[in-house]
C-alpha cells in the first residue's frame, strides 16, 4: 500500500462519508500507526464521544493489536465501557501495508448510553416477555378461526390426517376439545371431513379424551 494513503483525497471522503451518515454520537477515528504510538491520530470526527483529537493516542486494544496478542485485529459491533460508565459500539478496522504490516486503523465508536436506557425504559413501560407471547388468532369469521385451529393443532401433531394413527386422531380431537373447537357451529362435520372418520367415531375419541392427557 502506498504510504501516502492516510493523505489521500478517498480517504478524507470516506471519512467525511461516515461522519455525515452516522452522525454526532458515532466518533470516527483514523489511525497512522507508522511511527509509534504515542500520536496516532491523524484525522478524528466527533472527538466529543472519547475526548481526543489529532495528534492523541489509540486505546489499549490497539497496544495489542501491535504487540501481536490480539490475531489481526480487525473487530466488529463490538461493546466497549468508558470510565465513566457510558457504552460505546465499536468498530476496528486495521489497515496493512504490502508486506502484511500494521500501519493504521479505522475506528467507529458510536454512544449508545442514551439508548440503552430508552431501551430499559421501553420494557419497563411494556413490562412484558413477548416469547411469552399467547398465540391469540384474528380472523374475520368463525370458519376462518376454525381452519386456524385445525391447521395449529396439525402442526402440533407434525402428520397429516392420511398418516396420523388413531392415537394420533384421537390427540387431534382432545387438543382441538380443549381449545374449545367444537363450540362453533358445524366445527364436528369440519373435522369428520378432515380426519376421514365417522360422526360415530368423532363422538367416540371425545368420549375418550375426557379423562386422558398427554
Amino acid at each position: 500500500m502506498n504510504s501516502q494513503f492516510f493523505e489521500t483525497d478517498f480517504v478524507e471522503h470516506l471519512i467525511d462519508m461516515l461522519e455525515q451518515q452516522l452522525g454526532k454520537q458515532t466518533e470516527i477515528v483514523l489511525h497512522d500507526l507508522r511511527n509509534g504510538y504515542e500520536h496516532t491520530i491523524v484525522d478524528i470526527r466527533n472527538g466529543e464521544v472519547t475526548g481526543r483529537v489529532v495528534g492523541g493516542t489509540g486505546s489499549n486494544l490497539g497496544l495489542e493489536v501491535l504487540k501481536g496478542t490480539s490475531g489481526h485485529g480487525d473487530k466488529y459491533n463490538y461493546i466497549t465501557k468508558l470510565p465513566d460508565g457510558r457504552y460505546l459500539r465499536s468498530s476496528s478496522l486495521y489497515i496493512r501495508d504490502g508486506d502484511g504490516t500494521t500501519i493504521g486503523c479505522l475506528c467507529i465508536n458510536t454512544d449508545i448510553t442514551e439508548t440503552l436506557r430508552f431501551e430499559q425504559v421501553l420494557k419497563e413501560m411494556n413490562r412484558c416477555d413477548v416469547t411469552n407471547a399467547e398465540n391469540e388468532i384474528f380472523v374475520s369469521d368463525v370458519n376462518q378461526l376454525l381452519e386456524c385451529l385445525i391447521k395449529k393443532t396439525q402442526e402440533k401433531i407434525g402428520k397429516p390426517p392420511e398418516k396420523m394413527s388413531r392415537e394420533d386422531k384421537i390427540s387431534f380431537v382432545r387438543q382441538l376439545n380443549e381449545k374449545g373447537a367444537f363450540l362453533i357451529t358445524k366445527s364436528g362435520e369440519r373435522v369428520q371431513e378432515y380426519l376421514g372418520i365417522s360422526k360415530y367415531t368423532l363422538y367416540n375419541y371425545l368420549d375418550q379424551t375426557k379423562n386422558q392427557k398427554d
